[in-house]
């Protein structure tokens, strides 16, 4: 296993000349702790763009790291979370109205994301979600125990532990010969050995520095069974600020905005 601090991180291992790239447009919570914009991480290969869940300020993100939104094919979403999928109406929003996109757009949630899209675009901007958009917007909805395979990619869903008024999961996704797993919002789990095993990254929420909490990890926690998880790199996220006044005194790399590494 190979664990860094900060910046760039290049690792050798790719598959058939093919690099994962990984950016942290957004790796805050849903409080905006340690002035961080909220969850929303973008995963490029050579031959497809996706987002991991796609929070509230996210087109903010996209657009402060010069991402053309049109080219991210595929939203997928661990939770139904304001700060997990909020984003969704704004993306959907802008891509109508100023990208002028033409080509589809996969989304992948768990159970009930349709429906909750679909309110939320009310809320936020009523009568969008009505519109005839210019592009297919595609919702799909996946339930833990199963897997899709959409736009080169492997989806697994596991059920963890985050009321979010939805199943709330982890996911594994599998593509060019890589696999990323994220844990989403959850407190510990065996779910996330299984998510995790073998995984080229794993990235994980790490709220708390070693105060267990209800429904959140801590970064001991994932200590205690780093060894289970078996991933090759760790990377935390979606931290408080008491997680961030302990980056010091931890073994591991951490996700800031705008963080890109290579897988």
């Amino acid at each position: 296993m190979m664990y860094a601090k900060k910046g760039i991180v290049i690792l050798a291992g790719d598959v058939g000349g093919m690099r994962m790239k990984i950016t942290f447009l957004g790796s805050g919570d849903a409080f905006g702790s340690g002035g961080r914009l909220q969850t929303c991480i973008l995963v490029e290969t050579g031959q497809t763009k996706f987002l991991l869940d796609c929070g509230a300020s996210s087109q903010v993100a996209i657009r402060k790291n010069h991402i053309n939104p049109n080219e991210i094919g595929t939203i997928l979403l661990t939770h139904l979370h304001g700060d997990h999928f909020c984003g969704i109406p704004f993306f959907i929003l802008d891509a109508q109205m100023i990208s002028k996109r033409t080509a589809p757009l996969i989304i992948i949630g768990p159970v009930g994301a349709k429906q909750r899209i679909l309110d939320a675009m009310e809320v936020m901007f009523p009568g969008s979600s009505r519109t005839e958009q210019k592009f297919l917007v595609d919702i799909r909805e996946l339930a833990a125990g199963s897997f899709a395979d959409v736009e080169g990619l492997r989806v697994t869903p596991y059920p963890v532990s985050h009321p979010s008024g939805s199943p709330s999961t982890a996911l594994r996704v599998e593509t060019a010969g890589k696999v990323i797993a994220y844990t989403g919002d959850t407190e510990w789990q065996d779910n996330l050995i299984t998510a995790a095993r073998g995984a080229d990254l794993l990235i994980a929420e790490s709220y708390f520095f070693d105060k267990k909490v209800r429904f959140h990890l801590d970064y001991r926690t994932l200590m205690d069974h780093l060894d289970e998880l078996q991933a090759k790199r760790l990377v935390l996220t979606h931290m408080s600020d008491n997680m961030l006044s302990n980056l010091d005194n931890i073994s591991c790399d951490y996700a800031d905005d705008g963080k890109v590494i290579e897988i």
